[in-house]
């Protein structure tokens, strides 16, 4: 037993899952998340579709404020059937007429506000294309780390059980130990196996999902260096700032805008349009005549035509204003619950890190100390173990569920906020350690699939 409880001092300052390296106080940017953002947004469809769409708005913008096209009319009048009468007859002649219509004063310029306004729109659609993937790359990363670091954990636990089992299997061959402890020992090692396959087959699920993100082969490795704990944790933002991040709330108040301007068109258009017309009429071997005229639209059917629109555009823009103050309390109730949320994580984090984490190594190396000293059961310190490792994972999901709301918030997501979960450790691993909190019980999203918006979303 003193083999092994010389190996723990060691294993535990070697490893990279069990020491507790205090988080660097100004972490960098991660050179990786930076390259998977930055190969994301640039390749991603949906990016490509949505920079197509806006380009497309941006090009209606001109054609609104162009004047209809005018009209070109040619025509023959002649007297009687029997011949051409074009020179003889002072009735009959060729004709040629251009028309140009004529909107009333100020449609044109209400027209092209209204296709402005439609690339505000587009705009917004776009900017929550890029947050949402941007969100999407950042968990499926913040979520190759923690599987990586419950590995690494796992492969600690393995090399400590390997060990233990060595000692309890020389122990009983020579009669002072019991074969309890030897088939637990094995059976600790089988359970971390099969914990191993499950890491293995999350991590592949993972790496898919980044590399549909960035359009890769699914299988294309991502190497790491960083750990969970050297992501960054920014400053929390004002709700004020994340209402200004919204595209959602960015999108329904142009669409109050847009609307308002639908309306005052509406009303225009119970006012006439005009048309010019200047026409030549050759004679042939006589003189030619020409003509100018202008024609006026009668909207005679304004009461059932004009004002049903005004009408239709007023309760259009009452809507709009209601779905503002709709967008607007939701994403204060989820800037408020994340808020709540980060707090409390940064807390049960710091918890870990200066309370629970030293208890528990503390409360292993005693009941180690026990068994050497031959008053306590080999079992007791298997448990303190697998306590210390399942603390350990713990704070390795409260890091990734505080990541998780630092991301949501970031995104100015309308929807609930979406965990970042790995695989689990052996049963017995968490069994008996501190559980994770309760954002991090949720079920587990693979980056790449798409997620709940919340109930509510723009109207394009």
């Amino acid at each position: 037993m003193r083999t092994l409880l010389r190996l723990v001092p060691a294993l535990v300052l070697a490893a990279p899952g069990l020491a507790q390296v205090p988080p660097s106080d100004s972490p960098g940017p991660d050179p990786v998340l930076a390259g998977l953002l930055r190969e994301a947004l640039a390749v991603h469809p949906d990016v490509q579709r949505a920079d197509a769409a806006l380009r497309m708005e941006q090009e209606r913008v001109p054609q609104a404020g162009v004047l209809p096209d005018p009209s070109l009319s040619l025509g023959l009048q002649n007297d009687g059937f029997k011949r051409l009468e074009v020179g003889r007859m002072e009735t009959s002649f060729y004709s040629v007429a251009f028309t140009q219509p004529l909107p009333w004063p100020g449609k044109r310029a209400l027209r092209k506000e209204v296709a402005a306004i439609g690339v505000a729109l587009s705009e917004a659609t776009r900017s929550r294309v890029q947050l949402g993937l941007e969100a999407e790359v950042r968990r499926g990363y913040a979520a190759l780390l923690l599987i990586r670091g419950q590995k690494r954990l796992l492969d600690q636990q393995a090399v400590l059980l390997e060990q233990a089992e060595q000692l309890v299997r020389t122990r009983y061959e020579v009669g002072q130990g019991s074969q309890v402890d030897l088939l637990r020992a094995q059976l600790e090692r089988t359970r971390l196996q099969q914990s191993a396959w499950s890491l293995d087959t999350e991590e592949k699920a993972v790496l898919a999902g980044l590399n549909r993100l960035r359009q890769h082969d699914p299988a294309d490795p991502i190497p790491t260096t960083a750990q969970l704990a050297d992501l960054p944790d920014p400053e929390l933002p004002t709700p004020e700032a994340i209402e200004d991040l919204s595209p959602e709330l960015a999108g329904a108040r142009a669409g109050v805008k847009q609307t308002e301007k639908l309306l005052d068109l509406a009303k225009l258009d119970r006012r006439p349009d005009f048309a010019v017309t200047a026409g030549l009429m050759p004679r042939g071997g006589l003189d030619p005549m020409w003509q100018v005229g202008v024609s006026i639209s009668l909207p005679i059917y304004g009461r059932h035509k004009q004002q049903r629109a005004v009408a239709e555009h007023e309760h259009h823009r009452q809507g709009q204003g209601a779905e503002v103050e709709s967008v607007r309390t939701l994403l204060r109730l989820r800037t408020e619950e994340r808020t709540l949320q980060i707090q409390l994580l940064r807390r049960t984090r710091d918890l870990y890190r200066d309370g629970l984490l030293v208890q528990s190594e503390a409360s292993f190396r005693a009941a180690m100390a026990q068994v050497e000293a031959g008053r306590g059961a080999f079992l007791s310190a298997l448990e303190a173990l697998n306590g210390w490792i399942g603390d350990q994972g713990a704070q390795l999901q409260t890091l990734a569920q505080l990541l998780a709301q630092h991301i949501a918030l970031r995104e100015a997501a309308l929807g609930p906020t979406v965990p970042i979960n790995g695989g689990a450790l052996a049963s017995a691993g968490l069994s008996s350690g501190a559980s994770a909190p309760a954002a991090s019980k949720a079920t587990a999203k693979v980056p790449g699939k798409a997620q709940d918006s919340g109930p509510a979303s723009m109207k394009m």
